[in-house]
């Protein structure tokens, strides 16, 4: 073996493998993969190999077309047999409102790019024949371009490819540890020796959490227990291959939750365990003697799935069972993989937690290559970061959530929609008092936080549907409190950062994009890509000591701290703590916020003494060491009260009291989603992106290229002089009984011209704000559009920015 490369990818699956072709083709030749065993040993050999292409985000949909667009090539290129199927895939509706799912989606798949169409149950029976009796079918979503793939064919051909281009691949060799080395590169031990690279790539599978424990990480995923039966050869597939028919596309149906697809001339039935059937794998480690290697059948699991596919395909039940495959393969909490840094450790990059290598093969070989190789990407890939969950996904909570979210893999999911499992997990000391006030609970970061607040007398459980709902009635009450009295957030989840050093307002100055705010001053800044893409947005406020606090979205805790971790200058002159957990937060907002606070506080909460976008630190009720910031995201007067979170309880109750006389209403996250787009706020990782620039964003007054350097300016500077060619504007559209989410495409003149990247029912208006990713020229206020909702063509058109009170008014009271 080798003992130095640039680049040592660890694992020989199909994910292992197309991450080694994907270096290879960015032209990095020096490098090596190291499997345990053999090549497709772990999950990759027994896998299905289907390649499903729907998803309601774009992101996803883009990465699954290009596995599809890379394994339709690699044939030509490598003279490999590959065993690719492109024969479709059709998903059956039996309920309204899997339709309106499938209805929904349709208008993401053309912004995608992806072919897709809604057929009726007369097509969907053309489409396969042998579904001879759902007498449920509404209709069905077909997906012309989908198939199925031969694992370990896929995997052998971009090895070849890999190979073909300079890398090595040695097989038999175990890693049994790591070593950070004084330079910074990273020491390899294995049972063949020793190997020191640049950059490490975790890809191990069913083996993540081991390979991740010596690496000092816990890894948030584990392996299920998946299974699928082979039949004998069925008469109905016979004949249609003697009649030249094309093979049926992969069916799928809610009825039997579970996939059909023909395999040689009989069938391949895989269907879905449910959550109190399901059986995980390698929970403290993979039993050594595992490798290519089987577990039991397990029937009883998924008894009712048969019965019931074999009363809707009678074919299935006519015929004797050839082979039984049941495996495993790593799982997630959102069914997501986990791609791209590891956190906390320079040059070590995982690509593990994927739910279906196969299908995630190429895509995660080709964007985490560029990542690796060009230090960003041209897709944005923040749906799949590792560091998207924080260190409440311990094992305990992955046990939960993966049995929840396999077991539930085939149920019908809606927007929005929080899963129980692992809950309550984290909770704020004002848990309790809310909840007894009507607190119906999502979850942020393993926070519980409160969507909406049910009055007296209405159950406090959220309302799911594609559609308006009744809760819309209350969160509508809860947005005209804000607007006309005064509200209060619980927002203790947000991520909350101290900086502090010699160092710090330099080093600060040379990441942000707008200049800091003065001693005693809040303002908004980004940390930017060297893009120019949105990476970070933080509040920022000076405080009086010189010191700085940075607020950002309860996503980015783990995954902000890692990126300014890594920006740390050596010499230590510079301090960066998270205190996410150590302070509080609630929002009082609206006209009558100062009436509320000033009773509760000595300092002076008039304008002249605490103007707009400043910050001071004092008591307020009886809690010490509160940061008030006269900032908000809901654009009226108001203040956001950060507080050391023993003091909590107290401080609540101070201000229910005080509030009391005022009309002071609880209000929840639903609310805020309305309230920020009346005042055309971006969201992080929505209208905002690493993908997206800060002026396709339309962050320009954020942005100073004016100051000193910056991370991103230059790539934003070619861009300014390039001219940017889209924009983010808001948009009106008018609506009946269903609202914008995201990811729908934008038409003008019948012409698909862009998409929304949020959206919502804007109460204070009476019509949905969304932001719109469009091209400059259409970017005009007035400019008439139409964006599909449920698969009908809404009016829409151009606004300018902040239809309420564009001048920020309110917010300077």
């Amino acid at each position: 073996m080798q003992t130095h490369a640039r680049a040592v990818v660890i694992g020989g699956g199909c994910v292992g493998a197309a991450i080694l072709y994907g270096l290879t083709k960015r032209g990095w030749t020096d490098v090596a993969l190291l499997e345990r065993t053999q090549l497709t040993a772990g999950s990759t050999w027994h896998a299905a190999g289907l390649i499903p292409s729907y998803a309601r985000s774009i992101n996803i949909g883009r990465m699954i077309a290009k596995t599809i667009e890379i394994y339709e090539g690699l044939e030509a290129e490598t003279g490999q047999h590959v065993g690719w199927h492109k024969c479709g895939q059709l998903r059956i509706a039996n309920t309204r409102d899997r339709l309106d799912e499938y209805k929904s989606y349709m208008s993401v798949a053309a912004v995608q790019g992806i072919r897709a169409e809604l057929v009726t149950p007369k097509e969907a029976r053309e489409l396969w024949p042998l579904l001879e009796n759902n007498k449920d079918m509404l209709a069905a979503l077909y997906h012309p371009d989908d198939g199925h793939i031969a694992p370990a064919d896929v995997t052998q051909a971009m090895a070849k490819g890999a190979r073909d281009r300079g890398a090595k691949i040695y097989l038999n060799t175990e890693v049994k540890g790591f070593e950070r080395l004084a330079g910074g590169e990273w020491k390899i031990i294995t049972n063949n020796g020793e190997i020191i690279c640049e950059h490490i790539i975790s890809a191990t599978g069913n083996y993540a959490r081991q390979t991740g424990a010596m690496l000092g990480l816990e890894i948030p995923a584990i392996p299920i227990l998946h299974q699928y039966w082979i039949t004998d050869a069925v008469p109905e597939i016979i004949e249609r291959k003697r009649q030249g028919l094309p093979e049926m596309p992969i069916l799928r149906d809610e009825g039997f939750e579970g996939y059909l697809r023909e395999e040689g001339d009989g069938l391949m039935f895989g269907p879905y365990e449910k959550t109190e059937h399901l059986k995980l794998f390698a929970e403290n480690g993979v039993p050594e003697w595992f490798g290519a290697d089987l577990v039991e059948e397990d029937f009883d699991a998924v008894a009712w799935n048969w019965e019931a596919a074999m009363e809707m395909v009678p074919a299935l039940g006519r015929v004797g069972i050839k082979a039984n495959v049941r495996g495993p393969f790593q799982m997630t909490a959102d069914e997501l993989p986990l791609v791209g840094p590891a956190w906390g450790l320079e040059n070590v990059w995982i690509a593990e937690g994927v739910p279906g290598g196969i299908l995630w093969g190429g895509a995660i070989g080709y964007y985490l290559s560029e990542r690796i190789v060009e230090g960003a990407n041209s897709l944005d890939t923040s749906e799949l970061d590792p560091r998207r969950f924080g260190d409440y996904a311990n094992k305990e909570w992955t046990r939960q959530k993966v049995r929840e979210s396999w077991g539930t893999h085939a149920e019908l999911h809606f927007p929005g929609q929080d899963m129980p499992a692992a809950r309550p997990q984290k909770t704020a000391p004002s848990y309790d008092i809310l909840s007894q006030r009507g607190a119906v609970w999502g979850v942020l970061n393993g926070w519980e936080v409160p969507n909406w607040f049910a009055p007296e007398g209405v159950e406090a459980k959220d309302q799911y549907s594609w559609r308006w709902t009744q809760k819309g009635h209350y969160v509508a009450e809860e947005v005209k409190a804000v607007r006309n009295a005064v509200g209060l957030v619980e927002m203790t989840p947000m991520t909350k950062y101290e900086v502090s050093g010699p160092g710090a307002e330099a080093w600060l100055d040379g990441i942000l994009a707008n200049r800091l705010p003065k001693a005693g001053r809040v303002n908004l800044s980004h940390h930017l890509t060297k893009n120019g893409g949105v990476q970070a947005e933080y509040v920022v406020a000076r405080l009086e000591d010189g010191s700085f606090y940075l607020i950002s979205t309860p996503r980015a805790e783990r995954w902000n701290f890692d990126d300014l971790s890594k920006l740390l200058p050596k010499d230590g002159s510079v301090q960066l703590r998270n205190v996410t957990n150590e302070r509080g937060c609630f929002t009082v907002v609206g006209p009558k916020a100062r009436e509320v606070l000033q009773g509760l506080t000595e300092m002076d909460l008039s304008n002249e003494a605490f103007p707009w976008f400043g910050v001071k630190s004092g008591t307020v009720g009886l809690a010490t060491d509160v940061r008030m910031l006269r900032v908000n995201y809901e654009g009226e007067l108001g203040w956001e009260l950060y507080h050391p979170l023993p003091y909590q309880r107290q401080l609540l109750q101070a201000i229910l009291a005080a509030g009391e006389p005022h009309g002071l209403r609880l209000i929840g996250y639903h609310a805020l989603e309305s309230l920020r787009l009346e005042k055309s706020y971006r969201a992080m990782y929505r209208d905002m992106n690493p993908e997206l620039t800060a002026w396709e964003s339309s962050l320009d007054r954020f942005i100073r290229l004016d100051k000193g350097d910056f991370i991103g300016k230059a790539a934003l500077v070619h861009q300014q002089q390039e001219g940017v060619k889209q924009r983010s504007v808001t948009i009106a559209i008018d609506t009946e009984d269903a609202s914008s989410l995201i990811h729908e495409g934008i038409y003008h003149e019948g012409k698909l011209v862009g998409r929304i990247t949020s959206g919502s029912y804007a109460y204070t208006v009476g019509h949905d704000i969304a932001f719109a990713l469009l091209p400059v020229e259409l970017g005009t206020p007035g400019t008439e559009l139409e964006v599909p909702i449920l698969g009908e063509r809404r009016k829409a058109r151009v606004i300018a920015e902040s239809p309420y009170d564009p001048e920020a008014l309110r917010g300077r009271m």
